[in-house]
């Protein structure tokens, strides 16, 4: 089972970003984002369900991230908007099978590696 982020780079305050994780070897019925900043812990950022879909943001994302998933191609992702250098961190994909989205880390039972979005001023 592996999951795939891609998509993270360097980009201006207030500019947009579109992220994408792919995964393989298996079906989750919940696929998320969690991102760390240097120095900080891992958050969740957003969570979708495989069914509804039901979807979950952090606070600090609302009305500027979008979670979206394409379950016949196994894939989430998440388009953001409006970055702030404060959204500068490594954004992990994950993926868990309970039915609640839930936003806890130790929640989610699958990780993938990294990729680091830079948001500068």
């Amino acid at each position: 089972v592996q999951l795939q982020a891609y998509g993270g780079g360097l980009v201006q305050a207030g500019g947009s970003l579109r992220l994408s994780c792919g995964a393989s070897g298996r079906t989750f019925n919940v696929m998320g984002w969690f991102r760390q900043a240097p120095g900080k812990e891992r958050e969740f950022v957003a969570g979708i369900s495989r069914g509804g879909p039901r979807t979950e943001y952090a606070d600090s994302v609302k009305g500027r991230f979008t979670i979206s998933r394409d379950n016949a191609k196994n894939t989430v992702d998440l388009q953001m908007y409006s970055l702030k250098p404060e959204d500068t961190a490594v954004y992990y994909c994950a993926a868990h099978d309970s039915y609640w989205v839930r936003s806890r880390n130790r929640e989610y039972d699958y990780w993938g590696h990294g990729t680091l979005v830079t948001v500068s001023s």
